[in-house]
């Protein structure tokens, strides 16, 4: 099924490290080139130096602001020339209680998370329709936290952002069905994506410890890779057939201890 996707060119946004640059990588192992959307320059650079500049392309920009994700995406249209489909998956959490939310935060996480896919598929649409691809695609990634209560505690607008996004897709599958656009959700539970980088240590560790008290076990096991491969399953299926919602989640038992 893979052999679906050579030549073709699809953007991740998020994608100079964690699952973006995983699917990256998926991507370019899969015959296809990559526009990599991030507000990260020098992680981007980073990114394409490994992917090589004839496969993948980077353009600065903030997801969450409507001109700069619609520029971001036309130039790299431009740059290769056609357009298969786009992979939302930049995301952006911080852990805090509902109480001792800091409003920066709030905006950042809904903004990202939400409007930045919104804007993203908005941009990417018409897109699409200039290029005339023949199997064109858009994903959208969730978080299991979305709809479940056992995944890290203290993440409400994180969760409820994610929710949205879920939300969001299943009246966007309905409009580009006429288009024969597939639209897919992909929901994927914990694993090691580099999104706690930048969290607050204090606000970070109540939250471990709130979480560690729900219950004695935690799920792992679960790799940036294995979500990779769930975005280029379902970018590869024909046209006329999509993924609709597809959830990975570890399996193995580890004690929180």
């Amino acid at each position: 099924m893979k052999m679906e996707l050579v030549d073709r060119v699809y953007i991740v946004t998020g994608g100079s490290k964690g699952f973006g640059l995983a699917i990256a990588r998926a991507l370019v192992a899969a015959g296809a080139r990559v526009g990599l959307v991030s507000r990260n320059q020098q992680g981007l650079e980073q990114a394409v130096s490994e992917l090589g500049a004839d496969r993948a392309y980077g353009v600065a920009a903030d997801v969450g602001q409507r001109t700069g994700i619609t520029g971001a995406i036309a130039a790299i249209a431009q740059h290769f020339g056609r357009l298969d489909g786009l992979v939302n998956n930049a995301g952006a959490a911080r852990p805090n209680t509902v109480e001792n939310l800091v409003e920066e935060e709030v905006l950042m996480q809904v903004n990202t998370n939400f409007l930045g896919t919104v804007f993203a598929c908005q941009a990417v649409i018409p897109q699409l329709r200039e290029h005339g691809s023949d199997n064109p695609r858009i994903i959208n990634i969730s978080s299991a936290s979305a709809f479940h209560f056992d995944e890290m505690s203290h993440l409400s607008i994180y969760a409820a952002s994610k929710a949205a996004v879920e939300r969001f897709t299943r009246d966007l599958a309905t409009e580009c069905q006429a288009e024969e656009i597939g639209v897919s959700c992909i929901r994927p539970g914990g694993a090691d994506s580099s999104i706690a980088e930048a969290w607050d240590m204090d606000v970070t560790m109540a939250a471990f410890a709130a979480w560690r008290e729900e219950g004695s076990y935690m799920a792992v096991g679960m790799t940036v890779d294995d979500v990779a491969n769930a975005v280029v399953f379902a970018l590869a299926q024909p046209r006329g057939v999509s993924v609709d919602l597809l959830e990975l989640r570890p399996q193995r038992r580890s004690p929180k201890g």
